[in-house]
């Protein structure tokens, strides 16, 4: 039999006006009662007449994106190329900037019920599995790019390709002792959240493994951000050594304009005494004189439109797309 509101309000010890409100978003709920309810609909598989809600509420032509820092150049890229490909097709773009897992998590519940975008797009995370649960009960599309999702539309390059190819650029040119930079934060409740980096990580370690040599821990510095700063903190670690690296691969292009700046200050000079590779290929890296690894940035936001629309449209998309 299948379940109705009637056993979610006594699931959740309220009344079904109760759970009506809370399905509908209305604010007139306390959280605590707002939790219960939804705790309820997890927990007994409740699904809303989906048909009657689409009838109930139109089409707001909107799709949401979330992602982790607007100061990230390559995240800025992969929205330039949303709006691009939105924008003609008359789909307004709302921005959703949010860095602490629990945050976002609360923003992702909030969304899922569909009153604030028809679809999402996800920037180098993807959704835990009861909130997926969710935006799929209630027909709301969400597609991930720059990260490798299973069972979810995603747009991706491959990234330990990506890292293999930029270490052995650093061996091609005789170095042998290559450091490593990688932004990987962690958040208040303990987790990683950087896989296309530690994707980056493992192709240098495979590089350097086929050359014959062994991974030193001590090479790899772990920084918190993206920004310059921490780019240049992790400079000064790594050359600090006593023995230092000859060659740094930075997972991002503004991680080594960090360790450029270090360099300068430092009378060390690049690429003679230190060889350098970012990733990304910001629009910077070409007036730092940077060697990078250049992702599709504008091309992978495109896709990611591209297959929330014909998601909203009704139309298949493949689960895992490369670009």
């Amino acid at each position: 039999m299948a379940v109705t509101i009637y056993d979610v309000a006594k699931a959740a010890g309220v009344g079904i006006s109760t759970v009506s409100r809370v399905l509908n978003e209305s604010q007139n709920v306390r959280p605590e009662t707002r939790r219960r309810v939804l705790d309820a609909i997890e927990a007994l598989g409740y699904k809303p007449n989906i048909m009657a809600r689409n009838l109930s509420r139109t089409r707001i032509q909107t799709v949401g994106v979330v992602l982790s820092y607007l100061t990230n150049p390559f995240q800025v890229a992969v929205l330039q190329g949303i709006e691009k490909t939105l924008s003609p097709a008359n789909f307004d773009l709302t921005i959703y900037s949010i860095d602490a897992h629990k945050r976002r998590d609360v923003l992702l519940e909030t969304l899922s019920h569909g009153r604030r975008a028809d679809g999402l797009i996800l920037i180098s995370f993807a959704p835990p599995v009861h909130l997926l649960q969710r935006f799929r009960r209630y027909n709301i599309p969400v597609v991930i790019t720059d990260f490798h999702a299973p069972n979810l539309p995603s747009v991706y390059v491959d990234n330990v390709r990506g890292g293999r190819m930029a270490t052995k650029h650093l061996l091609g040119l005789g170095r042998r002792r290559i450091g490593f930079i990688l932004e990987n934060h962690e958040d208040a409740d303990g987790l990683r959240s950087n896989r296309p980096g530690l994707d980056r990580l493992e192709g240098y370690r495979m590089a350097l493994e086929e050359a014959g040599l062994p991974f030193d821990p001590e090479l790899v510095a772990i920084v918190d951000s993206h920004a310059r700063r921490y780019g240049y903190q992790a400079a000064e670690q790594l050359l600090g050594l006593e023995h230092p690296p000859d060659a740094i691969f930075a997972c991002s292009d503004t991680l080594a304009l960090g360790v450029i700046q270090y360099a300068a200050e430092h009378h060390v000079t690049i690429p003679e005494e230190l060889a350098l590779i970012g990733y990304d290929d910001i629009e910077l890296a070409s007036f730092a004189n940077l060697t990078t690894v250049r992702q599709a940035m504008n091309q992978l936001g495109s896709k990611a439109a591209e297959l929330v629309m014909e998601l909203m449209a009704g139309e298949e998309a493949d689960v895992l797309t490369y670009e």
